[in-house]
């Protein structure tokens, strides 16, 4: 029976109406700074609330694909339960959180993104009827949307049920209830794994990881081939990571300045002002840290003279990332040198993008680049030829270190759960958009290397649709040749 509402306990009000409920009870911080909440004040908070029920809501934009999207699933596991959570959210610190962002696969299936969302479908007939399960509106009655760290007068108003049947397309219950119906359900079942530990545990007993790394890899491999709203999204977060390359080099002084935090700041500000976020952590690799694969950091110098390389993206606000490089010259102009350097990736790059097209194979766009970077090592007589015994041994891999590219969609490493015969073992088609993306680096310590060499990195990277008749490079509105970079730049710097 909850405690007797006194001012020495607040939260007593907050558990008589959890245990009516039969919820848990709204946890409350240890060291407010109001010791309780009268019985006058509790009564207050209940009424004189407007009705703020959205009645005239459309659909969201991709409504249509991810109906789509679960129609397909629904077609390849057909009679069993299928469970795909959200994810709760992450403590940062104390009772601070990480931002939340759904899992992939959630957001793919039903374009929600909301903390502790679940896809259910339950099979029915031939298929399965779809819900989705999500955390109605704050309750009033039990002081939830103002006493709750969660709730909404804290973190902002969440769609009711309703609505959100109405935005994606799905009847939607309450999450609350989801836990203890999934413990008391019979019959086969798959989860996605790994967002939700409440889920997770609610169905130990009836799922093995086996079927479930099957519902996982399915997911994955249904990514490979993006439809017209994925490749408009990604579209959208390359003309966004297109502006904010401009807004870095337009900056390039301040970054001089300051450090690389400079140039991460102005982009993460376009990432923020035209999408959801950066879509990872932004490479801002200045000088020798351009030769740290993924160096994030971003905390050294930036100085006339070196080079930057700034590999990063802009993801949309329904998940999709940009993922670019440009190796650029932080005074405006290449050096000999850098220059020499920089071409041969440009060359590498450009036999990697010509590989690009239905039926080609997916390793054919990595070894044409590393084919031509590997004779530019031999030219240079930075490795023993011929050309055909290095790439056999894997020798330019010092100084090529990656591999050339990878799939792009809602993760940057998109399909990275793909069975190998279908990713990497796999043939393009119509509708994959990958990154083709050499370099070269000659680590500062590298002694076998000359030593005007050593410190320079250079990446190129940009995102490609394979297209019904070869490939088209989404991220084209940025220079790539070496001349016309330093063209761009000083165009952009007055």
């Amino acid at each position: 029976m909850a405690e007797e509402l006194t001012p020495e306990n607040p939260e007593a009000v907050l558990e008589d109406a959890a245990d009516a409920a039969g919820e848990e009870p709204v946890k409350q911080r240890k060291n407010g700074l109001y010791p309780g909440v009268s019985d006058e004040l509790a009564e207050n908070m209940q009424s004189g609330w407007a009705d703020t029920e959205l009645h005239d809501l459309e659909p969201i934009a991709q409504a249509a694909e991810t109906a789509a999207r679960r129609a397909a699933l629904s077609a390849r596991f057909p009679g069993e339960r299928l469970v795909i959570p959200a994810g709760n959210l992450k403590t940062r610190s104390n009772d601070t959180e990480y931002p939340f962002r759904a899992s992939v696969e959630y957001a793919y299936l039903t374009g929600n993104q909301t903390e502790d969302g679940v896809l259910v479908l339950e099979p029915e007939g031939e298929g399965h009827t779809a819900t989705i399960y999500l955390l109605p509106r704050s309750d009033r009655e039990n002081g939830e949307f103002w006493l709750s760290g969660q709730g909404e007068l804290w973190v902002g108003r969440r769609h009711s049920l309703t609505e959100a049947g109405k935005l994606y397309g799905i009847p939607a219950s309450d999450v609350r209830e989801l836990a203890g119906a999934l413990r008391e359900a019979t019959g086969p079942v798959r989860v996605v794994r790994g967002y939700d530990a409440g889920i997770d545990a609610a169905l130990t007993d009836k799922v093995t990881a086996e079927r479930d790394e099957e519902l996982r890899v399915f997911l994955s491999e249904a990514r490979l081939v993006k439809d017209e709203f994925e490749i408009g999204e990604l579209q959208k977060a390359v003309d966004s990571t297109v502006r904010g390359f401009e807004d870095v080099v337009k900056v390039l002084d301040k970054a001089e300045a300051t450090s690389e935090r400079y140039i991460e700041g102005t982009f993460f500000l376009r990432a923020r002002v035209e999408g959801n976020d950066v879509g990872y952590g932004s490479i801002c690799a200045a000088g020798p840290h351009a030769c740290t694969l993924h160096w994030v950091r971003n905390d050294g110098p930036v100085r006339s003279g070196d080079l930057l390389l700034l590999d990063a993206g802009v993801e949309t606000h329904t998940y999709y990332t940009a993922d670019v490089t440009r190796t650029l010259p932080v005074n405006g102009t290449y050096s000999e040198l850098q220059k020499k350097i920089y071409d041969a990736v440009y060359d590498a790059q450009e036999a990697g993008i010509a590989a690009v097209k239905p039926g080609a194979k997916y390793r054919d766009f990595h070894d044409a680049a590393q084919r031509v970077l590997a004779e530019r090592l031999v030219e240079w007589g930075l490795v023993e030829g011929p050309v055909e015994r290095v790439l056999e041994l894997g020798l330019q891999r010092r100084w090529t270190l990656h591999g050339t590219g990878h799939m792009l969609g809602m993760d940057v490493h998109d399909c990275a759960a793909a069975r190998v015969e279908s990713y990497v073992d796999g043939t393009l088609e119509p509708g994959m958009v990958l990154t083709v993306e050499p370099g070269l680096y000659f680590q500062a310590d590298d002694l076998t290397v000359p030593e005007e060499y050593r410190g320079i990195g250079v990446r190129i990277e940009d995102d490609i649709l394979v297209t019904a008749d070869g490939n088209r490079n989404l991220s084209a509105g940025l220079p790539r040749r070496s001349d016309e970079v330093e063209q761009w730049m000083a165009a952009l710097q007055g």
